[in-house]
């Protein structure tokens, strides 16, 4: 189980190098596929909590180093205003809330059910960019909906929803090279 565990981790970090190289698709209103959320939401439902935790600890940290630090070190002599922007830390707790809502789904995902957890991917995914769009909505004082807004999140959800069983596929090969059973209650006899 550690050594499965540990796997995720590497297999998060290595979501961030990836994420580097996904372009965003300028034909569906500037959307992206979220790599690195999207093996955070399926590592998620297949370890326990304290686990899950700490991938989200992980996530988190780097994506606000990814996102919220360039302000920080952009030439003052360019850059005369402060951006109002979240601050560093908030993107762990949304990580963690959607990890939570992930695990909800624990018990069907043991039973070998992982279609509803990839389906999951994608509302996760959406409340994750509404809740982020919200936050940054009030940090800002101007909370304007568009539906160019809403296509994004809305295409962006999708998106990366639809890579969702690539990775679940991934993790069960990990698994599989492990021993780490992912569905212990498929494999049960059923009672009568």
């Amino acid at each position: 189980m550690f050594r499965y565990n540990l796997s995720t981790v590497f297999l998060l970090l290595a979501a961030f190098l990836v994420q580097q190289f996904v372009p965003a698709l300028t034909g569906l209103s500037h959307s992206r596929i979220l790599i690195v959320h999207l093996v955070f939401l399926c590592a998620a439902v297949t370890v326990a909590t304290p686990t899950m935790l700490l991938l989200a600890f992980i996530a988190g940290c780097l994506w606000d180093a990814h996102c919220s630090m360039a302000p920080i070190t952009a030439d003052p002599e360019v850059y005369t205003q402060p951006v109002e922007s979240l601050r560093f830390g908030y993107s762990i707790l949304l990580f963690a809330a959607m990890g939570f809502l992930m695990q909800g789904l624990n018990p069907l995902f043991r039973q070998g059910k992982w279609q509803f957890s990839a389906l999951l991917t994608g509302v996760a995914i959406f409340l994750y960019l509404t809740a982020e769009f919200i936050l940054i909505s009030f940090v800002r004082g101007d909370f304007t909906v568009t539906r160019s807004i809403i296509r994004l999140l809305s295409y962006t959800s999708l998106l990366t929803m639809l890579f969702s069983p690539i990775i679940f596929w991934l993790l069960y090969r990990i698994a599989k090279i492990f021993e780490y059973s992912l569905y212990p209650e498929a494999n049960r006899p059923k009672r009568r």
